[in-house]
């Protein structure tokens, strides 16, 4: 398909002007139908800027569902497999919700945003399935993906940068906490969270007042206070994997989405244990993940370090140098801050315990010359990467 083609065929996105206005490059791609960019200045100031200063993404295209209703709660907590009766209005929790078979559909946030009214966010799109699982639940469910304009900014000077912009409160909202406020005539609702494990909000506001919302962050840019930069799809990437975060259809398949058997996941092989609670009501795969979790783990995608600088693009991950495959690199980048290569690896286990010799087999090309390198593995717990400021109340001004 040619670039007119692609480009028409595309949705833009409200804050298309703005972004046009602030992009060095016509890097673009496909979410959701909405034209976004990959890269919109240069990869490496985009990274920079979410690490040591303060970055805008466009959040639009994300999917978005308002569910209502007196029965909404209980809908939600049958739909997913996190307790969603101790999720207070005002607070966000991250969730993933799966198939009788207790395999992954999706991931996303929902947002209490009142008694009785909640906005789930996904990767994907979900209304078949929630309309589906709503069957017998007095909600009404409605995607308003286009009605909602988002923008998420992060780094350590967003607290400072949107605090100059006119944005009261920030000071006391807590990691997962929502504020509703009014900023130069129009609402604003922000909340304490991102996709980069970095401090950071994401700002949701009537589509209409778009141009309000881009003009209310890059006005401030323009008066030299603060290095306010747009950034793309490719520095997320790089940041999302360096927290340990995972993205349903490329780190692993959905359960939608797999055409062969036992090639999709559930959250114990993606390592979500942490949000399975086995202690509220039925929920969507509740006896299947029971049973699973009754069994040694034959399976789960790991956080590995590589020794080394060379990306392990699609590759193999073995037991043992030279030894017996045993996965396979799903998700990788070169960290800048760690100055390590990281990935995420979808690894085979041996009597419930992971194989205690890993070894990526790299192959990378060199002065049209293709090379192979054996870089070995280890296994890291919890994030690559976190700073204190993530979760400081109130932030570090700066």
């Amino acid at each position: 398909m040619s670039d007119h083609n692609y480009l028409s065929t595309h949705e833009p996105s409200p804050f298309d002007s703005g972004i046009r206005a602030q992009s060095q490059t016509e890097n673009w791609t496909g979410w959701n139908g909405y034209l976004s960019p990959r890269i919109a200045d240069t990869l490496a100031s985009e990274y920079f800027a979410i690490r040591s200063s303060c970055s805008v993404m466009d959040l639009t295209p994300m999917e978005k569902y308002r569910i209502t209703g007196p029965d909404a709660t209980a809908f939600l907590n049958r739909l997913v497999t996190r307790d969603l009766t101790k999720l207070r209005v005002g607070r966000v929790a991250y969730v993933v919700w799966c198939n009788d078979e207790g395999k992954v559909i999706d991931d996303g946030t929902v947002f209490h945003l009142a008694e009785n009214d909640y906005r789930l966010c996904a990767q994907h799109h979900q209304l078949d399935w929630l309309l589906l699982s709503s069957i017998g639940f007095d909600v009404s469910i409605q995607k308003e993906t286009h009605d909602i304009a988002a923008l998420s900014v992060q780094g350590p000077t967003s607290f400072s940068a949107l605090s100059a912009a006119g944005i009261k409160g920030l000071e006391t909202l807590k990691p997962f906490g929502i504020l509703n406020t009014n900023v130069n005539g129009f609402e604003l609702t922000v909340s304490r969270t991102g996709f980069t494990g970095d401090l950071g909000y994401e700002l949701w506001a009537e589509r209409a007042r778009a141009d309000d919302l881009w003009n209310t962050l890059f006005t401030l840019k323009d008066t030299g206070l603060f290095d306010i930069r747009l950034i793309g799809l490719d520095a997320l990437e790089m940041v999302r994997i360096e927290a340990g975060f995972i993205m349903p259809g490329w780190d692993f398949n959905t359960a939608e989405s797999t055409i062969r058997a036992d090639h999709d996941r559930s959250p114990f092989e993606l390592g979500l244990d942490w949000i399975v609670n086995f202690d509220k009501p039925y929920f969507t795969g509740k006896s299947a993940l029971l049973a699973e979790k009754a069994r040694p783990a034959t399976r789960r995608l790991l956080k590995l370090t590589l020794e080394g600088n060379k990306p392990p693009v699609g590759s193999f991950i073995f037991h043992g140098k030279k030894g017996k495959q045993t996965g396979a690199v799903m998700a990788q980048t070169w960290s800048p801050i760690l100055k390590r290569c990281l990935a995420l690896a979808d690894v085979d286990f041996i009597d419930g315990h992971p194989p205690n010799d890993l070894w990526a087999e790299i192959y990378y090309q060199k002065e049209l010359k293709w090379h192979v390198k054996w870089a070995r593995c280890e296994i890291v717990e919890g994030q690559f990467w976190s700073h204190p400021r993530r979760r400081a109340t109130p932030p570090m001004p700066f």
